[in-house]
Order: C-alpha cells, then sequence, then structure tokens
C-alpha cells in the first residue's frame, strides 16, 4: 500500500497529520511484516519507520528523442531511464528493493532519511536504542542479489547499531547467520533475537540468543532442537510478537509450533528453561498477541471453534503453570464437527535412512457422527506447503467449511514440518518428492483404517509444495484418488528454476550446496525432472482443476500451464483459473472465495455420481 500520511493521535483524538508524499522524501512506506516497523522514541517526539529510498522520477523518452543527439554523460544523468530493471525481495515483496530508515519529527513534521548504512544490505525491523542515540536494525546482504524473503528465514543478515551522531554502524551479531525478531527488555538492558543457518531448508528450527547490551555479550538461550527427550519441540520462525518480554526483564514469552500444536512457552532467559503454559488445555493451538506489565493477551482456536479472545496475568517465576485465564470474547464450536490428530509410524525398513523413523502427524477434521458402523464420508487429503510449514490444529475456516459441506478433511505434517524438531525438516532434504509423497499416502490409509472413510471418494486439495505432492499422487496412484484440486503447484522443478525468486530451494531440496554463481548441471536438471510430478503425467486419470496468480514470483503460473497441456493433450478432465492481479498466495478477497467455490464444486462433482458420466461435460 501507499503511505501518503502519518497521523498521532492522543486519548482526545488526532492530534497531527503529515502528508508524507508532499514531503517527497522517500517512497513508498513499508508495511509488511518482513521489513516494516513503526517505533516511538522514548520522548515521543520522534517516530522511525521504513521506507522505499527514492528515486530520481521516470522519464520517458519521446520519438522526438535522438540517440544521436548530444547527451549528458552516465555520470551526469539526473533522470531514471525509463525501462531499468530494479531488483527486488521476491514473492510479496516485488516493491520492496533499497529500503532506507526515517524518522519523523513531531514537533515540526520533518523527515530525516538516516545516512550511515552500508550499501550492501537493506534495513528492517527498526527500533530505538535505549539511550536513544542509535537505531538497532536487521540488515539483509543483497549483493550479488536479492533472493526471496518471503516465508525464507534462511536469507544472510544480521543484527547492526547505528549511531545517529557519528553516522556509522556497528554490527552486533555473525556475519554468516540469518537473524530475525529483535526484542529489547523494557528496561533496555537485554536484547533477545532469533538465530538460524544461511541456505538449506527456507524455514528451520531456530536459536534464540541474547545480547547484554552492556558488555555486547551474546549468549545462546535456546538451541536448535534436533529430536525431543522431554516434550519441547524447538523454536520456529514467527514466534514472538512485538511485546514478549515479562515485567521481571527475564522471562519471555512466544508461541510456536510443537507437532501439531501451536502452544504458548515461557523462557527463563536466566536459566534457559523452556515451560508451556498450554499444554494439555482443550484448545487446539494458542497465539499470543503480546505482554505488558504481565498482562498477557492471546487468541486461541480449534480445528471446530473459530478464534476467541483471551487475557490473564503471569504468575512469578516457577509458577507459570498456574496461570489462569479470562475470556474476553468467546467462540462457540460447531457442533456437527470433531477433529483428532492422528500419529503416524514410518515403515521400519527405513531406519537406514537418517531420521526417517521419526513419526508425523495427521489432523483428521471429520462431520459429527463419524463413528465406527454408521456413515462412510468422501474424503478430501490436504498437505501443506512449504514445504517446511505446518497444519497446526487451529481454525481453518475453508476447512472447516468443507466438513459443513459432508467431507472429512485429513491435514497431513508429513516429515519435513516445522514443529517437529530439526532432524524432521533435514529428512525431506534430497528425498522430496518421495518421502513426503509417501508419508501423506502412509497418512491417508491410516485414516481409512481408523474412521468410517469411503475409499471410493477420495479427493486431493493442496498449494504450492501441497499442490506438488497432490499431483505426484494422482499420478502414482491413479487408480485410488478421484480428483485433484491445486494453487500454484510445482510441477517440473527443473523448468521453476529460472523463474523462480527462490533457485536456492530447488538445490537444497536435492541436498546439492547453492552459490549465487552456480549455473545448473546436466545432472541436476534430470534430478529436478524425476522429483517432479510432470513425469507421472501419462498415468493420471483424475480430473484436475489447476489455479494460479498470474503474478507469482515463487511459483510461475506457466507451471501450471505446463501440466494443463499434457493432460489437454491426453483426454484428462482439467481445467485452468488463471486470476491476473494475484500472486503466489492468491489471497484477494474475491479471488480468493472464487477459488474456494471453485475447488468445492469441482471436487462436489467428480466425487458425486453423476461425475463419473459428465465429468467431460463440465470440463
Amino acid at each position: 500500500m501507499v503511505s501518503v500520511s502519518q497521523q498521532v493521535w492522543s486519548n482526545s483524538g488526532r492530534v497531527k497529520n503529515v502528508n508524507l508524499m508532499a514531503l517527497d522524501k522517500h517512497g513508498k512506506v513499508y508495511t509488511d511484516g518482513q521489513f516494516g516497523c513503526l517505533s516511538w522514541s522514548s520522548t515521543e517526539e520522534r517516530i522511525l519507520y521504513v521506507a522505499e529510498r527514492r528515486r530520481p522520477k521516470k522519464h520517458p523518452h519521446s520519438p522526438q528523442d535522438s540517440f544521436f543527439k548530444e547527451r549528458k554523460k552516465p555520470s551526469e544523468e539526473r533522470e531514471e531511464q525509463q525501462f531499468v530493471y530494479y531488483d527486488n525481495w521476491g514473492e510479496a515483496l516485488g516493491d520492496k528493493s533499497v529500503p532506507v530508515l526515517c524518522v519523523l519529527n513531531i514537533d515540526t513534521s520533518e523527515v530525516l532519511v538516516l545516512d550511515g548504512i552500508p550499501e550492501y544490505i537493506s534495513p528492517g525491523q527498526a527500533f530505538w536504542s535505549p539511550d536513544n542515540k542509535g537505531i538497532v536494525f536487521v540488515g539483509w546482504w543483497h549483493e550479488p542479489f536479492r533472493l526471496g524473503l518471503s516465508a525464507c528465514s534462511n536469507r544472510r543478515s544480521a543484527l547492526f547499531l547505528l549511531d545517529l551522531s557519528e553516522n556509522c554502524c556497528e554490527q552486533l551479531s555473525s556475519d554468516n547467520h540469518s537473524v530475525s525478531s529483535p526484542r529489547l527488555s523494557p528496561d533496555g538492558t537485554r536484547l533477545i533475537y532469533l538465530e538460524g543457518q544461511v541456505f538449506g531448508p527456507h524455514r528451520q528450527c531456530l536459536k534464540l540468543l541474547m545480547l547484554n547490551w552492556k558488555t555486547k555479550h551474546t549468549s545462546t538461550v535456546v538451541d536448535v532442537v534436533r529430536t525431543t527427550t522431554d516434550g519441547f519441540f524447538g523454536i520456529y520462525p514467527g514466534a514472538f510478537p512485538l511485546l514478549c518480554w515479562a515485567a521481571d526483564n527475564n522471562r519471555v514469552l512466544l508461541s510456536t509450533p510443537q507437532k501439531s500444536r501451536k502452544e504458548l512457552l515461557v523462557v527463563d532467559t536466566n536459566m534457559g528453561s523452556v515451560k508451556s503454559v498450554t499444554a494439555g488445555k482443550p484448545e487446539g493451538s494458542w497465539t499470543l498477541l503480546g505482554i505488558q506489565q504481565d498482562l498477557l493477551m492471546a487468541s486461541c482456536s480449534s480445528p471446530n471453534c473459530p478464534p476467541s479472545l483471551k487475557v490473564g496475568v503471569l504468575p512469578p517465576t516457577g509458577n507459570e503453570l498456574g496461570l489462569q485465564w479470562m475470556s474476553v470474547e468467546e467462540a462457540s464450536v460447531l457442533p456437527n464437527m470433531e477433529w483428532k490428530i492422528l500419529t503416524v509410524h514410518p515403515p521400519v525398513f527405513e531406519e537406514s535412512r537418517p531420521y526417517t523413523v521419526q513419526a508425523f502427524e495427521a489432523l483428521l477434521l471429520s462431520p459429527q457422527g463419524s463413528k465406527e458402523g454408521e456413515k462412510a464420508f468422501p474424503l478430501i487429503v490436504s498437505p501443506h506447503g512449504g514445504p517446511h510449514a505446518v497444519f497446526d490444529a487451529c481454525w481453518h475456516p475453508t476447512m472447516a467449511c468443507l466438513c459443513q459441506l459432508g467431507f472429512a478433511v485429513l491435514m497431513v505434517n508429513y516429515r519435513g514440518s516445522l514443529g517437529f524438531g530439526q532432524a524432521s525438516i533435514d529428512s525431506l532434504i534430497s528425498h522430496v518428492g518421495v518421502q513426503d509423497v509417501e508419508d501423506t499416502q502412509l497418512a491417508v490409509e491410516l485414516a481409512l483404517h481408523m474412521a468410517p472413510l469411503d475409499p471410493n471418494r477420495i479427493a486431493l486439495l493442496g498449494g504450492s509444495h501441497g499442490g506438488f505432492i497432490c499431483c505426484h499422487l494422482i499420478g502414482k496412484y491413479p487408480d485410488m484418488y478421484r480428483v485433484c484440486a491445486v494453487r500454484s503447484p510445482v510441477i517440473n522443478m527443473a523448468t521453476l528454476l529460472g523463474t523462480s525468486d527462490i533457485p536456492d530451494w530447488r538445490y537444497a531440496a536435492l541436498g546439492v550446496p547453492y552459490c549465487f554463481e552456480r549455473i545448473p548441471t546436466e545432472e541436476d536438471l534430470a534430478t529436478m525432472l524425476l522429483s517432479s510430478p510432470i513425469i507421472h503425467a501419462p498415468k493420471v486419470q483424475a480430473p484436475v482443476l489447476l489455479c494460479v496468480g498470474a503474478r507469482d514470483r515463487r511459483v510461475s503460473p506457466y507451471q501450471a500451464m505446463e501440466y494443463y497441456r499434457v493432460l489437454q493433450a491426453r483426454g484428462i478432465p482439467v481445467r485452468l483459473l488463471w486470476y491476473p492481479e494475484e500472486n503466489h498466495a492468491i489471497s484477494g478477497v474475491e479471488a480468493k472465495a472464487d477459488l474456494f467455490m471453485n475447488c468445492a464444486q469441482w471436487i462436489m462433482h467428480y466425487l458425486s455420481v453423476e461425475g463419473d458420466t459428465e465429468g467431460h461435460q463440465l470440463a
């Protein structure tokens, strides 16, 4: 969005309105979750924010212009050429190229664009230092070129301190890791942040580090969890709200996946201990919204219950498990829907492969009454995207709606999902297109054994990497799956390599080291192709609905077009929905509603009796 003004409000109403566009000091203000910030100085006289660096106005050349006329030297050019390409931060961040830190003076309405930040980094997630004499921020390296940042916590970055008096930058963390979510304690003595590896899995289990502001000494509070022995499964990206410190300046609160539930955890930064204050609660998942003066605010929900708002007061150290919650806003449980978590154990013969014997989980949502001996429900199988993401046991409106339509829904957290430790994440590397596919199949077979489901009416529904898995399954098990609907699916990793904003993932998925200079070899491309659903296309029998956003930078929409043409040529019922203004997520209100309705109708039609005889007419 374009921010044209900043408004300042007090208890009595609006007291200030500053037209940033008229000041013309910078481009668009960043409001995204990756770079964006809005931070008051302690005196409430200045506001810190991030915006796009101002560029010279574009000057289109008219037909009368002549390149043979005498022109200024490049160093003398002041107007930006019309068709010059500028690198940006990829999917969902296409308008983010060169962020700058800006300070608005409330009294004078003046904006200062800060100098002194190294040219090779992009700043974001900034806030004032304890003495208000500097700015703490995360800087991402953007040379030699930018890789996609959305949903990728593995980009080289570090913590920096900008000294406002000297206009110089000091690096506070190592320069060979990725960092995120810096949070300063209320008394300004401690700074916590998350740290992970560069490259490899695009989302990982992270370390929690703490910087002593006075000594600048950094210590590890919580290390990466590979496999768990005590019920704690690690910390994952996005765990911290902006307000996460307890009033004692020692404890930190966060919410992060713990297997298929999101738990609210308390970390003692002195002891390094971690406690869950929501373990055993009937609600499926909890999300911390913030804590101030030990007053907690959280949202909790389940697959059959929309979010409700709760508050509580954090007890003293050692008594956290006695935390009592009070409901601010209640939500009603859907009376005709139930859910449970299935634990899936891989076959024993895989023990020779590291980490692969670790169990994984799937969420089974069912219309109420799915008891033994009663009606067998049609099943929709949905592996999540990512692949390093997770379906936690929270409210998923689309899945709940499918249950209301009479379907059981199986949401699969195959090995490689977040919340199960780093070993589970690593197990998928070099086995993409095999382990994730077979895990989903194992989950389906277990669900069919444990619940009254109709084995002759099974559909597939998935997005991105979930669509990749779905398209594998309809080719590898053509007699099992009756219909498939996918969003932004990966179809051919070899042809996707040069069009995605995250080319490094194509190599990481195969266990091949990535570097910026890497050029794909014949062996690389062959391995990518053999790991892709496109090779199973000749065996596909199920009708397929493909839904893509034309502005997708993560997975080119022409991946779906490639699949569409292959299936169409073979006479398979196939339909392609093309949303011209949407990106990878297809999250616009109108487009998202249209996508859901089309997917639901497609699945309902082909799982019905008349779908067997009229499918070709609909397609």
